[in-house]
């Protein structure tokens, strides 16, 4: 079971800036002092967030989260979705097992910008920072992070996107949902969507990206059967409601370059440089 929220979401606030420091810096290959400095932390104190958030030493993490690797991971995870699951990604290492169920909503209640809908929802804290997560009785209907003092602007966002929907918060169960979305216990998670069946189709195409893996916005169209349409696919995945579970934070430019994410590109630089450490070396981040 991960350590309890507001510890790993304070992780992530140091993790971004340690992040952000060895991106600018990553040919220097600075040392721990020298990311201990920048975290505000003493070396020991650094180590040991390390260890408690991606279950690795500083020096592994260097080599996962600087840009210069984005083209292994990339050769590596291209084609992933064209194959089953190999056993570094479908054993131990990875992040957890959930199973996910997608189901799209209906074109009258798209059409109807959720009228008649109730959208529960709740804040708490994950290993990705402050998150918001909205839900019906059909499932997970999106999830979201906030940058400090930035709550109001995020749950507008989200509530935008079905304005005609009944809100009602509801810190419980919402925590309840983060402990299975973000431990390592896993379970039966069911998402609800509403979008073209375009944009539906490619994004359960990025739920067959596995933890760990990485795929590109051109194979994703050509395993939705649309080979040229690359742009309307890089579209549809900025449009994802439901982020890190359905891994958008996952898709890199064909030159290896990561592209573009909602929710900011030092997060997704995090993301996948957690889920590689658990996939590659098999990391406890609990």
């Amino acid at each position: 079971m991960m350590e309890n929220f507001d510890k790993t979401s304070l992780d992530y606030d140091r993790m971004a800036r340690a992040i952000e420091y060895l991106d600018s810096h990553a040919g220097d290959q600075p040392s721990l002092d020298d990311l201990a400095g920048e975290m505000g932390l003493s070396p020991n104190r650094a180590q040991r967030v390390f260890r408690r958030w991606a279950g690795l030493t500083p020096k592994q993490f260097v080599s996962l989260v600087t840009m210069n690797q984005a083209r292994p991971l990339l050769e590596e995870g291209e084609s992933v979705l064209n194959v089953a699951y190999d056993v570094g990604l479908s054993g131990p290492g990875r992040l957890h097992d959930l199973c996910i169920r997608c189901e799209a909503m209906s074109p009258g209640e798209i059409k109807s910008g959720g009228a008649g809908l109730v959208i529960s929802y709740g804040w708490c804290d994950t290993p990705f920072g402050r998150t918001l997560i909205l839900y019906t009785s059909r499932g997970v209907t999106g999830l979201a992070f906030a940058d400090p003092k930035s709550d109001k602007e995020t749950l507008a966002d989200m509530m935008s996107r079905w304005p005609k929907a009944e809100y009602r918060q509801d810190a419980q169960e919402t925590e309840k949902l983060a402990e299975k979305i973000f431990s390592a216990d896993g379970g039966d998670l069911s998402l609800l969507v509403g979008g073209t069946p375009f944009q539906i189709a490619v994004w359960r195409a990025l739920l067959e990206i596995p933890a760990g893996a990485t795929s590109t916005y051109q194979s994703i169209a050509e395993e939705i059967g649309k080979p040229k349409a690359i742009r309307a696919v890089g579209t549809a995945v900025g449009r994802n409601p439901i982020s890190y579970l359905i891994p958008c934070h996952r898709v890199l430019r064909v030159s290896g370059a990561l592209g573009g994410y909602h929710w900011g590109l030092t997060r997704k630089k995090a993301m996948l440089a957690y889920e590689r450490a658990n996939a590659e070396f098999g990391a406890d981040t609990n």
